[in-house]
Order: C-alpha cells, then sequence, then structure tokens
C-alpha cells in the first residue's frame, strides 16, 4: 500500500494540556490529502472536527471541547486512510473562574455572574465582588495539581468571595514563591484597604451631621415642653415633631444622594448592558452575519454558526435571546430553500448536488432533498431527449423542403461512416479498368444519424452522475462526512431500500425512452402506432444505406459499453442489446439490398474487353461488389460482448438466404441480358482484344462491332469462370462471415448458372453448327451429284472442304475469345455435323462402287480431320454412316482410298493444323 493510504498516526500536540476550548495544534503523519478528506477528529473522546482546520498532511489545528475524561487520546480519521492511532495524549483541566475584568479567549458561563449582581443583601459593592488581586502585590502561580490542593482542603475553596473560603489555599496557588517581605507589603495593603472602608462610613456620617443635630435640638425642645406643660398636653405634639424630624431627615438624605444613586444605577445597568452586548454578540450578530454569508456562498460558515447557536441558545428562555434566535431560524428557513432550488436547479453537477444535498442535511431540512434531486434528475433527463428529438425533426422536415434526398447516391458510391467515400480503381483482375469515378466525395451526415450521436452522448454524460448520486443515496455516503451522523447514513439506506424499485423503474423510463427514440428514427417499422406518435415524427424518403447504420451500431455499441461499465444490472440494459441485435439484422438486410440493386447496374460497366484468359472484368467486379459488402458487413457480424448471433432468429437466416440467393441470381440475370442484347445496343467502339492471347486467324479489329455469337462466347467464358472460382470464393466468404446456408446459396446460384451457360451454349451452337449442317445435303448434291452414277473419285469434293473452313472458322472464333471453350463447341459441332452426314448417308438408296468409295473417302477425310474432337456421340454417327456404306472388296479400291486421304490431308495441312493433337495440347496448357 502507498504511503498516501496509510493510517492516520499522531505524533505530537502543543499544548499537551489545557481547559476546554483550548487552541491546540495536531502534528503527525498522514493526516490527510485535504479538507475534504478529514472525517474525524476527536480529543479526549470529545469529536473536535467542527473546529478543525486542516493546514497539510502533518498538521491539523482546533479547539479542544467539553470532554468527559481527564486525559485521552487524539484520534483522527480520514478518507484515504481510515481511522488512525496516536502516540501521544492530551490532559483536560478544570476552567479556571474569570473575574468580569479579566479577558477570556473562551466563552465563559456567565449565570454565575449574574446571580451575584442581582445579590445586594450581602452589602458588597458590586465592583469588590472580584477583586482581581486583594493582596496588592504581584501573583505567582504556582505548580501544585488542583487535585492535590482539593485533597489537602476538603470542602473548601481558594475564592475568597466563597463562603468556604481558605486563605492557606489561596496563598499556595498564588503566592507559593512570594518572599516574606511582599507579604508584610501584602498586609499593609490590606490594612489600607480597611481603613479606606471605614473611612468611607466616616464620611457617610459627617454628610448628616446637620440632620442629626436638627433631631438633638428637636428632642431637646421636646423634653422642655414635657417638663413645663406635663406629659399629657405634649404627647401629641412629640409625635407630631417626632414624625416631622424623621420626614425632614428622608427629605434631605433624598436630595443629597438621589442623583448621585441615580447616575450609579444607570451606569451599572450601561455598563451591564455593554458587558451582555459584548459577551453575546455573536447572537446580536448573527442575522446580519448570515445574510452576508449566504450572499457569499459561504455556506459552511452558516451552517457552523447555526449549529453553536442552537447548541447554546436552542433552549434559552431569555425573552431578548429568544428574540434573536427566532431572526435566525427565520434566515435557516430562507436558505433551506434557497438550497432546494438549487439543488433542484438543472443542469446541475454531482459534486455540487452531494454539496447541496450535506448542506440542507446538516438545516435538518424537511422530506428527502436527495431523493427529490433524483426525481428531478430523471424528469430533466427525459426532457433533454425528446427536447434533442423534436430539434433534430424540426430541423429534417425543414432541410427536406430545400434539398433531395440525402442519400441519393450513385449505385457505386456510398457514404462512409466519417463522411468520406473514393471510388476503388481497377476492380478487374489484371486488367487497366478504371471506374467512371475517382474523386472523394464528402457527405453530409443523415439528420437520423447526427440525432442518435447527440442522442446517446447526452444519456452517456447525464446518466453517469444519475448513477452515481443513487449510489451515493444506498451507501450513505451523502451524509457519512462524520461518525456522527451514522444515524442518518442509516435512514437514508432504509429510504433507499424503500424506493430501490422506483429507481429501476427510473432506469428502465431512461433506457426505454432512448430505444425507442431511436427506433422511431431509424426502425420506425419496430414501433406500435401510438409509439409511433410519440417517439417517431420523421420522414422517411429514403432509408439509410447500411454503412450509415454500422455507425449507428457503432454509436450504440459504445453508449452501451460507457452504461455497462457504471455497473448498471444487465436486465436494465437487455433492451438497448435487443436495439443493437435489430439494427445489426436490418444493417444486414438494407446492405444486401442495396448489393442486389449495384449487381443489377453491372451490366452497365461491362467494356467487353477479354484477357489471355477469355474473361471480361464483369466476373471480378462481381466478386468484388459482395466481397466490399461482407467486409463492409465485418463489424455488424461479430458479437460484441453480452451480444446475441445475429442469425439466431430462424426467420433472419432465411431472409439473408433468399437475399444472397437474389444477388447470385441477380448478376446471372445480368449476364443473360448482357449476352442476348441485340447487336445495335451493345457498344463495342472500346473492344480490344489482349495482345498476348495467341490469335491464328487475325483478331477483331477495334472498329468493328461485336457480334452476338462473340458475345455468347465471352459469356459462356465468364459463365465457366463464375462456376469453377468466383461462386466458390464467394462461397468461401459467406462462410467465414458466419452466413447459414451457404450451401443451398450454392446450390440454387449454381444450377441457375448452368441452365444459363446450357442455354447460351445452345444458341451459340444453333448460330454455328446450323449454317455448316444446313450446307451439306446442297452441297453433296451439287451439279445433279448421284451416288448410283458417279465416276472414279479423285479427292474430296468442296463441299467438304468449306463445311472444313466453316468448322475451322468457328474454331477461330472460340479460340480468339477463350480457348477453354474450343474442345466443348468444337464437339458440339463435330457432332451436328457427324449426325446429319450419318443421316444423308442412311437416306441414299443405292451407291455404286465409285460412289461407295467417294461416300467413304469424304466420311473418312472429315472423321479423321476432326479425330481430336470426336466423342461417343460423333462416333457412333461416323460409324452408321460407313455402316450404311456397301464394303469395298478389293484391295485397289482401299489403296485408292488411302493414298486419296493422304492427299487430302497434305494439301489441307495448313488448313487443317488447329485440328493436330499439338495444337489441342497447347489450349490446354
Amino acid at each position: 500500500m502507498s504511503r498516501a493510504r496509510q493510517p492516520p498516526l499522531v505524533t505530537g500536540i502543543s499544548p499537551n494540556e489545557g481547559i476546554a476550548w483550548t487552541k491546540v495544534t495536531i502534528r503527525g503523519e498522514n493526516l490527510g490529502t485535504g479538507p475534504t478528506d478529514l472525517l474525524g477528529l476527536t480529543i479526549c473522546g470529545h469529536n473536535c472536527l467542527l473546529t478543525a482546520e486542516w493546514m497539510s498532511a502533518s498538521k491539523i489545528v482546533c479547539r479542544v471541547g467539553q470532554a468527559k475524561n481527564d486525559k485521552g487520546d487524539i484520534i483522527v480519521t480520514t478518507k484515504s486512510g481510515g481511522k488512525g492511532t496516536s502516540t501521544v495524549s492530551f490532559k483536560l483541566l478544570k476552567p479556571e473562574k474569570i473575574g468580569i475584568l479579566d479577558q477570556s479567549a473562551v466563552w465563559v458561563d456567565e449565570m454565575n455572574y449574574y446571580d451575584m449582581r442581582t445579590d445586594r443583601n450581602k452589602g458588597i459593592p458590586p465592583l469588590s465582588l472580584r477583586p482581581a488581586n486583594p493582596l496588592g502585590i504581584e501573583i505567582d502561580k504556582g505548580r501544585f495539581p488542583q487535585k492535590d490542593l482539593e485533597l489537602l482542603f476538603p470542602g473548601m475553596s481558594a475564592d475568597f468571595t466563597s463562603e468556604n473560603f481558605s486563605a492557606a489555599w489561596y496563598l499556595i496557588e498564588n503566592h507559593s514563591t512570594t518572599s516574606f517581605d511582599q507579604l508584610k507589603t501584602a498586609v499593609v495593603n490590606l490594612k489600607k484597604q480597611a481603613n479606606k472602608k471605614n473611612e468611607g462610613s466616616l464620611a457617610y456620617v459627617k454628610g448628616g451631621l446637620s440632620t442629626f443635630f436638627e433631631a438633638q435640638d428637636a428632642l431637646s425642645a421636646i423634653h422642655q415642653k414635657l417638663e413645663a406643660d406635663g406629659t399629657e398636653k405634649v404627647e401629641g405634639s412629640m409625635t407630631q415633631k417626632l414624625e416631622n424630624v424623621l420626614n425632614r431627615a428622608s427629605n434631605t438624605a433624598d436630595t443629597l444622594f438621589q442623583e448621585v444613586l441615580g447616575r450609579k444605577d444607570k451606569a451599572d445597568s450601561t455598563r451591564n448592558a455593554l458587558n451582555v452586548l459584548q459577551r453575546f454578540k455573536f447572537l446580536f450578530n448573527l442575522p446580519l452575519n448570515i445574510e452576508r454569508n449566504i450572499q457569499k456562498g459561504d455556506y459552511d460558515v452558516v451552517i457552523n454558526d447555526y449549529e453553536k447557536a442552537k447548541s447554546l441558545f436552542g433552549k434559552t428562555e431569555v425573552q431578548v435571546f429568544k428574540k434573536y434566535y427566532a431572526e435566525v431560524e427565520t434566515r435557516i428557513e430562507a436558505l433551506r430553500e434557497l438550497l432546494l432550488d438549487k439543488l433542484l436547479e438543472t443542469p446541475s453537477t454531482l459534486h455540487d448536488q452531494k454539496r447541496y444535498i450535506r448542506y440542507l442535511s446538516d438545516l435538518h431540512a424537511p422530506g428527502d432533498p436527495a431523493w427529490q434531486c433524483i426525481g428531478a434528475q430523471h424528469q430533466w433527463i427525459l426532457q433533454l431527449m425528446h427536447n434533442c428529438k423534436e430539434s433534430y425533426v424540426k430541423e429534417h422536415k425543414g432541410s427536406a423542403l430545400l434539398h433531395s434526398p440525402m442519400l441519393d447516391l450513385d449505385s457505386d458510391v456510398r457514404p462512409s461512416p466519417i463522411g468520406h467515400l473514393s471510388q476503388t480503381a481497377s476492380l478487374k483482375r489484371g486488367s487497366s479498368f478504371q471506374s467512371g469515378r475517382d474523386d472523394a466525395w464528402r457527405y453530409k451526415a443523415p439528420q437520423q444519424v447526427v440525432f442518435v450521436e447527440k442522442l446517446t452522448k447526452l444519456v452517456v454524460s447525464q446518466l453517469p452522475n444519475f448513477w452515481k448520486l443513487w449510489v451515493s443515496y444506498v451507501n450513505g455516503s451523502l451524509f457519512s462526512e462524520t461518525a456522527e451522523k451514522s444515524g442518518q447514513m442509516e435512514r437514508s439506506k432504509k429510504n433507499a431500500r424503500q424506493r430501490q424499485n422506483d429507481f429501476k423503474k427510473m432506469i428502465q423510463e431512461v433506457m426505454h425512452s432512448l430505444v425507442k427514440l431511436i427506433r422511431g428514427a431509424l426502425l420506425p417499422f419496430s414501433l406500435r402506432e401510438g409509439e409511433l406518435r410519440q417517439y417517431g415524427g420523421w420522414e422517411m424518403k429514403s432509408e439509410l444505406s447500411g454503412q450509415w447504420l454500422t455507425h449507428v451500431i457503432q454509436t450504440v455499441r459504445l453508449s452501451s459499453e460507457s452504461l455497462t461499465a457504471l455497473e448498471i444490472p444487465n436486465d436494465m440494459l437487455q433492451i438497448i442489446q435487443d436495439l443493437i441485435l435489430d439494427l445489426r439484422v436490418r444493417c444486414i438486410i438494407v446492405t444486401l439490398q442495396h448489393t442486389a440493386e449495384d449487381i443489377k447496374r453491372l451490366a452497365e460497366k461491362e467494356d467487353w474487353v477479354v484477357d489471355n484468359e477469355g474473361l471480361t472484368s464483369l466476373p471480378s467486379q462481381f466478386e468484388q461488389c459482395i466481397i466490399r459488402s461482407l467486409q463492409s458487413l465485418k463489424t455488424v457480424l461479430d458479437c460484441k460482448p453480452g451480444e446475441a448471433s445475429v442469425f439466431q432468429q430462424q426467420k433472419t437466416q432465411e431472409d439473408v438466404c433468399q437475399l444472397s440467393i437474389g444477388i447470385m441470381q441477380g448478376f446471372i440475370d445480368c449476364l443473360e441480358q448482357l449476352s442476348t442484347k441485340p447487336d445495335g445496343d451493345i457498344d463495342t467502339s472500346h473492344l480490344s482484344v489482349d495482345v498476348s492471347s495467341p490469335d491464328l486467324f487475325g483478331s477483331i479489329h477495334e472498329e468493328s462491332s461485336l457480334s452476338s455469337e462473340q458475345r455468347l462466347l465471352i459469356a459462356l467464358s465468364n459463365c465457366r469462370y463464375l462456376e469453377r472460382h468466383t461462386f466458390l470464393n464467394i462461397a468461401e466468404h459467406f462462410e467465414k462471415h458466419g452466413f447459414q446456408g451457404v450451401d443451398k446459396i450454392t446450390q440454387v446460384s449454381m444450377e441457375s448458372l448452368k441452365e444459363l451457360d446450357q442455354r447460351l451454349f445452345e444458341m451459340y451452337i444453333e448460330f454455328k453448327a446450323d449454317p455448316i449442317v444446313g450446307s451439306l445435303e446442297p452441297g453433296i448434291y451439287a451439279g445433279y451429284f448421284d451416288w448410283k452414277d458417279c465416276l472414279i473419285p479423285t479427292g474430296v469434293r468442296n463441299y467438304l472442304k468449306e463445311a472444313l473452313v466453316n468448322i475451322i472458322a468457328v474454331h477461330a472464333e472460340v479460340f480468339t475469345i477463350s480457348k477453354d471453350l474450343v474442345p466443348r463447341v468444337m464437339s458440339r459441332v463435330v457432332e451436328a455435323v457427324s449426325e446429319e452426314l450419318s443421316r444423308l448417308m442412311q437416306c441414299v438408296s443405292s451407291f455404286s462402287k465409285n460412289g461407295a468409295l467417294q461416300a467413304k473417302l469424304e466420311i473418312c477425310a472429315l472423321r479423321d480431320t476432326v479425330a481430336i474432337y470426336l466423342t461417343p456421340e460423333s462416333k457412333s454417327s461416323f460409324k452408321q454412316a460407313l455402316e450404311a456404306l456397301p464394303q469395298l472388296s478389293s484391295g485397289t479400291d482401299r489403296k485408292l482410298l488411302e493414298e486419296l486421304l493422304n492427299k487430302f490431308k497434305s494439301s489441307m495441312h495448313l488448313q487443317l493444323t488447329c485440328f493436330q493433337a499439338s495444337s489441342s495440347a497447347m489450349m490446354k496448357t
């Protein structure tokens, strides 16, 4: 553990003893990282945190409270280190009695003082009640312990105003080191003070001498009158005279001392009032101080002053104090209302919210401010979310009137999540194909996407503080600053347990609003009609593309991760996972739909430039288009922690499978459309042939138009490549990205491709074989030829040579486009020719000897020439044709046949080179 987290250790305190409210300096180690880190401070068991002033990690200044224990440890408690220990202790002394003229730095209980001031029966002048130094010499306090003196003089006191005054105790406590001479001086001082009192009494008598003399004269006159007139006559007169004398004495005394006594009483009253004002100025100034501190925002000072005033004057019976304390309560009530308004004010930081809650708690505000704050924050977050939606909906509708749909893009251009897109060039395998758009385009993000980003950012920024406020409310940390508030913390925890379901509903309401607002913007079809009116309102002229949906999914995923990091229970966040799953499914569907549209438009990009393998760029463009589409879905298909597979639902599997099949079928339809277009619809001004391709019989000129037969051959070559490579590669990519039903997609696509291939092949064979087959019969019977009456054969006739030349032309055309198609095409052409030749031979009723020899020569010449392209069907046809001829019986005929065949092969050696085995081997390589 680091040093900052070690428990506090108190190693010194200065002073180490004193009375209550003595200011002390505490030193030690790990005493906290700041004022807010200090949780508790006790000295001799009394909590001194209220007066504590944190200076540094090794120094704290505070005042000692009125503890019950005389001696105890100094314990410091911090957030970072917990409860600490102490190696020193503090001794609490009993307070000394302070005279009315003595200065004091601490609060003094003045009740006894006032009791003594009002006790005038003792006849002691008020200013002499507690003389500071009755002996008149320097006081030297001794070091004798107070407890020892109490044991030495039980029941006595060193206070000379006390009835149990002990002179010995007073001298030991105040003059233990005073010299004898100084004590003599003290005796003289005491005698002087006594003489002053006697002189004061004598002066008082001197002031009333005239009254006494008048009284004496009156008494003498009464005495003489009694002797002269007798007792009875003067009794009434004497009584009257005595009353007059007494009245005159009283009036004289009143006249002499009324003014002096009045001034003295007024001075005493003034002095008394000034003392009260001085000693209780804290209470009298408190209302004004509260106002000033509230204006400055020093709420901590206000709370501390209020706590002090409440402890001192909360239960007072003095009317003046009651009046001022009532004024204090009035201002504190206003402060409670002010703090509650600030607490419920939005927006507000979590720090301020906790601070205001603590203030209201310390001021004993009614109700539950923390729960009120949680409710206000909940409503504010919901209001922010709906305001965000309304503002973007208005902006979206306004922009829709001024601009065209934001997503009306070309098929080969899609906006990326960051708003940039560049069209990839050279998609064709090994060719110089360039897209018509290579420039980078910047697109403004759709309003729905910006709204989702703003909405999730709003929730992610506000919900953490909302959640942390609830956590603080649950664990009681809002009120557990000091140990004295443990009861309040328990009440908070109890309230939190009772309101746990209510808070859960608040979180769920926020999550539901977030999800439904996003659904209203992106998946309106997933909301009910009533929900759509509340959470929708968007004008969906065009649906978002897959790239924008991918960006939205990433945004929602990041928001979900941020909320999960707050340790919010998963059941509250499950609705977000359901939203992500629906967005992922929708993104896949939309992406595949857009891919299908792009595939349909590939026909417009066919340039008919053939490479040395007989392929155009179309298969490569098709494969690249699907690969790009799947790559754009990679992040969507990948499952993040807590997410389910996008293919877990059977309906999703079926929809994706059908869309994938539709994409493949769309490209097959594209091929068929290109290969079957009328000649006038094809622009072949840019047509060229790869120079690396061996062109035995010339090539298609750049300026010539592309014939239907050539387009069919190119389409057949592309189909062959698709079947053997492209479709298999695409199937691998589907499996790599986790698609379901790949076998079905491949099977259906292959069947459809083979059907197209067969149709195109039959069309080409029909174009090429039918003219050759149709020319055989007219050629055979040209010049009124008759098998029954013919001359001795001199060689192969021209009709067969023409047929071979036409077959060679087909070979050259196919070889120019694709060498790999030559065997397939030539075999079918040879089958057609052999079948027709067999039919013609079987239709002949009879052959002459020369006719049979001529027929066998031509059949054998054709068979031997196309031997490498013979199939079982063509071999059977040639066999049937030969069987229809009479057998050659003589060796002369057979020899002639062989010579004529060799002559034919020799004369047409150059033309027949394409039918040689070496050519076939070269083709296959």
